[in-house]
C-alpha cells in the first residue's frame, strides 16, 4: 500500500509539473495584445467601436472558412480550392440574383447545394481513388477559378441593396439592434450556465472527475463578461454585425460535431493514424466524404458573405483565402499532420 501511495504521489507531482503553464502558452495572445497596442498608439481610432465592428466583420468571414478547413485538417487532409470556391459559389449566387431574377434565398440555396456536391465529388476522388487531397484540391483550385470567371463572364456583378438582392447584401450590412443584442447575450449566458451545470451533474452521476464549482462558475462568468463586453462595444456603433452571429452558429455546429459526436471522434482518429482507424472499424471513407461535404457548405456560406462584403462579384473575390484559413487553423493550434 505504501508503494502504491508513493506511485500515486509521484504521478500527481509529474502531472502538476506537466500542467504548469509557460510564457510560450500565451505567446499568440501576447503578440496580439502588442499589435493592438501598437496600432492603438499610432491611430487612436483603431480601437473605436466602428473600427472594431468592421474588423469583426472581416474576421468572421475568414474564421467561418477556417471552421470548415478545421474539419479537413483534422482528418489529415488539406483543401487548396477553398478560395476559388468562395469566389465561384458567391459569384453563382450573384449571377442568379442580379441577371436571372432569382430571389436571394433561392439563389443562395442553389449555390449552397452546388458547393456540397462539388466538395463531395472531390472527397470521392480522395477516398475512392486514393488520390492525395493536395493534388485533388489543387486541381479544384484551377477548375473552380476557371468556372468562376466563366460564370461572371470576366466582368463585375454588383450586389446592391434593394430588390431581390436585398437579403444578399444584408449579410454584411445588417446589425442586430442594441436591445436585441443584449437580450441575445443574456440568453446565451443562461444557456451556457445550464449546459455547464447539466454536464457537471452528468459526469458526477457517471463517476467521472469534474472541476471544482468555483472553476466552473469562473469559466461561465468570464465567458459571460466577454459576450456582454462584445455586445456593449458593438452597440456603440450600430449593433452586433450579422457575420459575427453566422460565425457563432457555424462554430457551435463544428464544436458539437468534433467534441460531442462519433463523427468528430472518428475524424480525430483518422487524422491521428488512418491505418489504426481502419483496423478499429471506423468508416474512414464515409467520414472523410462527409467532412468534405460539410466543407463545401461552409465554403458557400463564406462565399456569400465575402461577395456581399466586397459589394460585387469580381475575379479577385476569394483569392488566396484558403491560405488565410489554413493559417488561422495553425495559429489556433491545429496540427497540419491531422488528429
Amino acid at each position: 500500500d505504501g508503494g502504491c501511495d508513493g506511485r500515486e504521489t509521484s504521478n500527481a507531482n509529474i502531472g502538476m509539473k506537466s500542467s504548469r503553464l509557460s510564457i510560450r502558452d500565451f505567446s499568440v495572445a501576447i503578440a496580439l495584445l502588442v499589435l493592438g497596442a501598437f496600432f492603438a498608439l499610432k491611430e487612436p481610432e483603431f480601437l473605436s467601436a466602428r473600427s472594431l465592428s468592421q474588423l469583426m466583420t472581416e474576421l468572421s468571414i475568414v474564421a467561418t472558412l477556417a471552421m470548415g478547413m478545421l474539419l479537413i485538417i483534422l482528418g489529415g487532409h488539406i483543401d487548396l480550392s477553398a478560395g476559388s470556391g468562395v469566389g465561384l459559389l458567391g459569384g453563382l449566387a450573384s449571377v442568379l440574383v442580379m441577371q436571372h431574377g432569382y430571389s436571394a434565398p433561392a439563389a443562395m440555396g442553389i449555390s449552397f447545394v452546388a458547393g456540397v456536391v462539388l466538395w463531395k465529388a472531390m472527397g470521392a476522388l480522395i477516398v475512392m481513388e486514393k488520390i492525395p487531397a493536395f493534388i485533388v484540391t489543387l486541381g479544384g483550385l484551377l477548375i473552380f477559378k476557371g468556372m468562376f470567371w466563366r460564370t461572371i463572364d470576366n466582368s463585375t456583378i454588383p450586389v446592391t441593396p434593394g430588390g431581390t438582392s436585398n437579403l444578399y447584401s444584408l449579410l454584411t450590412t445588417y446589425y442586430v439592434p442594441p436591445l436585441w443584442g443584449l437580450l441575445l447575450a443574456s440568453v446565451l449566458v443562461l444557456i451556457l450556465g445550464l449546459v455547464t451545470l447539466r454536464t457537471r451533474r452528468q459526469r458526477l452521476a457517471d463517476g467521472f472527475e469534474v472541476e471544482s464549482r468555483e472553476m466552473a462558475f469562473l469559466k461561465v462568468f468570464v465567458a459571460g463578461q466577454g459576450m456582454f463586453l462584445f455586445v456593449l462595444v458593438t452597440n456603440q456603433f450600430r449593433g452586433v454585425p450579422l457575420p459575427a452571429l453566422i460565425l457563432g452558429l457555424v462554430t457551435l455546429i463544428v464544436h458539437v460535431l468534433t467534441r460531442h459526436t462519433a463523427f468528430g471522434r472518428h475524424l480525430y482518429a483518422i487524422g491521428g493514424n488512418e491505418e489504426a482507424a481502419v483496423v478499429s472499424g471506423i468508416p474512414v471513407k464515409r467520414v472523410v466524404f462527409a467532412a468534405f461535404g460539410i466543407m463545401g457548405g461552409i465554403v458557400a456560406i463564406t462565399g456569400f458573405m465575402q461577395t456581399a462584403y466586397v459589394g460585387s462579384s469580381t475575379t479577385t473575390v476569394g483569392e488566396l483565402m484558403e491560405l488565410d484559413a489554413v493559417a488561422a487553423c495553425v495559429v489556433g493550434g491545429v496540427s497540419l499532420r491531422g488528429g
